[in-house]
């Protein structure tokens, strides 16, 4: 097109308004100085392209970009989705831009080039709505932290001291989490954990015992059963440390695992951990949650009392890319902290909106990177 013969072609794609008027719909990067231009895949909604009707004639334009803005036109063609779709690797569609001026002019005029289109797929983007929908049980953990720096619980001012109303902050968010997630999950029984305390009767510490002291049964039925074994514990166990998180982690992990073996979008995996602060094993936590981020599963931190919680803003990856000490990235953030203090005053709903901000996106995002779609799925 321009004076040396090489042009800096760009695409226009149109569909017909209700008018009869032709509309912009997407518009392609611009490849400079070439007569061979490939351009980038997109994606763009159906209903954006054609209304959702794949046999709709759509128009697409190909014009050489001027910085001035008075693109020169090239030429242009008609297709619809369904023949574009007809389109594969070892099969590319081949479509003639034409320019009607020059049709009209030059008697052994074939075309102002030729555009082609190596693959046009449909795909379905489910929702988080969808997998439950279709029969996704989201599985709760919760973990607890029993170490010495919570204080001791029979004094007011510890952080597991159960006021004469009957709560403190460990069952706040227990309570905000766990209400909202239980809807999420048919049986309602949901392991919960405590780690960094002594238990009875040989004082061993211990990084992962189920609160109800029945290792090889520690679901507890709803978020009631969950705070009647937390408040029937307290009396028997010794606060001790250090506050170590990857046992837990990895515990709720091995579960996460075994559910990958079914290749379904059957289970997702939810650890809430409520902790007054500083982790222990901070290489050891990043590492386990860089493996747990391969698998159907997320963790909440939640953090009650007032401690330094830099720690837990360094594991929730949203403004950089979790590592392992091994230099291993995690494939996915699945980490959200939240302080409690920020919503001490705040209806307990802000609480488990802030709480459960990032999880349908996560559960959409595991699923969608396996290629697994809802169980109970229309066909796209």
């Amino acid at each position: 097109q321009d004076l040396f013969g090489k042009s800096d072609p760009f695409l226009e794609f149109y569909k017909p308004g209700d008018d009869g008027k032709w509309m912009l719909v997407h518009r392609t990067e611009v490849i400079k100085y070439t007569l061979d231009p490939v351009w980038k895949p997109f994606t763009v909604p159906l209903v954006s392209l054609c209304d959702g009707d794949v046999e709709k004639l759509i128009k697409v334009m190909c014009y050489d970009y001027d910085s001035d803005g008075g693109h020169d036109f090239i030429g242009e063609f008609q297709t619809s989705v369904a023949r574009m779709c007809e389109a594969q690797d070892a099969f590319p569609l081949e479509l003639e831009c034409i320019n009607p001026k020059k049709q009209k002019k030059k008697k052994n005029y074939k075309n102002s080039g030729i555009i082609i289109v190596k693959s046009c797929k449909i795909t379905r983007d489910f929702s988080f709505l969808d997998y439950i929908l279709g029969g996704c049980q989201l599985m709760f953990t919760v973990g607890i932290d029993f170490t010495a720096s919570n204080g001791n619980p029979r004094d007011p001012s510890s952080l597991h001291y159960i006021n004469p109303m009957g709560t403190n902050e460990y069952l706040s968010a227990i309570w905000a989490v766990g209400q909202i997630i239980q809807d999420y999950d048919s049986d309602k029984m949901f392991p919960a954990l405590g780690f960094g305390a002594q238990l009875p009767p040989d004082w061993k510490v211990s990084h992962e015992f189920a609160i109800n002291f029945n290792p090889t049964n520690p679901f507890c039925s709803g978020v009631e059963g969950i705070v009647q074994a937390y408040s029937a514990c307290l009396p028997h166990i010794r606060f001790y440390g250090p506050t170590n998180f990857s046992p837990i982690v990895n515990h709720v992990a091995r579960f996460a695992a075994q559910a990958t073996q079914q290749e379904a979008a059957s289970q997702y995996f939810i650890l809430l951990i409520i902790t007054d602060g500083v982790i222990s094993d901070m290489d050891e936590t990043r590492h386990a949650v860089v493996q747990a981020s391969k698998l159907p599963m997320s963790i909440i931190i939640v953090g009650v009392g007032n401690a330094d919680f830099a720690a837990m803003e360094f594991l929730d990856g949203d403004s950089r890319v979790l590592r392992s000490y091994t230099g291993e990235e995690a494939v996915r953030d699945i980490v959200q902290f939240v302080p409690f203090r920020d919503f001490r005053n705040a209806p307990k709903e802000t609480l488990a909106k802030a709480v459960l901000a990032e999880l349908p996106q996560q559960v959409v995002q595991y699923f969608k990177h396996q290629n697994l779609p809802p169980i109970n799925s229309e066909p796209a």
